[in-house]
């Protein structure tokens, strides 16, 4: 089972946003049969069967194993990732491009940024577990308590320089076997509170 799988599919997309499938590969997290998750999600055992062909034909979920009850064959599924992003690429006539209008102030443009990194990671980690290699890459995540708004601005100012001067020491434009990589550096207020973010 992957940790992360990223949905690029558009039908696969569709299929893991219903709110019975989705609440099925939460539970395959660990492996069950029809049966179990019949109990667990409150649905008759052929209902519960034809969502999870449904989520196996996408490959969303997989067999497990196989047991024999009596003249019954069971089937033991589990989910192929411990849990899914849906990437931009499966809505590709109306994902967001962050060139469109690059505003680096933009909450807007941001989440562009962010859509673009979703569908390039994920591209690179299909490509990655074909070719049965490691995509390399680095994230760093923390959280600074400004004082001011002009704190905020001026921390936003310097580290654009820092980065700036790190890009321009480490950017070798004539680098034969080099590789570009993509660097993406986001401020933005913290939620405590995801579902009252709006609020």
């Amino acid at each position: 089972m992957q940790d992360v799988t990223v949905i690029e599919d558009p039908a696969a997309a569709e299929v893991s946003l219903d709110p019975v499938r989705a609440r099925l590969l939460a539970e395959l997290a660990e492996p069950g049969s029809a049966s179990t998750l019949a109990v667990k999600v409150g649905l008759p055992r052929q209902k519960v069967n034809y969502h999870l062909r449904t989520l196996e034909r996408h490959g969303l979920v997989e067999l497990a194993e196989e047991r024999r009850r009596g003249n019954v064959t069971e089937r033991i599924m589990r989910a192929t990732a411990a849990s899914y992003v849906i990437s931009p690429a499966a809505l590709s006539a109306v994902q967001p491009d962050p060139d469109r209008a690059p505003d680096r102030l933009s909450a807007r443009w941001l989440l562009a940024l962010a859509a673009r990194m979703v569908r390039e990671v994920g591209a690179l980690l299909s490509g990655a577990a074909k070719a049965r290699k490691k995509v390399a890459t680095f994230g760093m995540d923390g959280a600074v308590r400004f004082a001011s708004a002009a704190d905020r601005a001026a921390f936003a100012e310097e580290l654009a320089g820092a980065v700036a001067t790190l890009v321009s020491k480490y950017h070798d434009e004539h680098a034969e076997h080099g590789r570009e990589h993509r660097v993406i550096v986001a401020v933005h207020p913290s939620v405590r509170n995801p579902e009252r973010a709006g609020s």
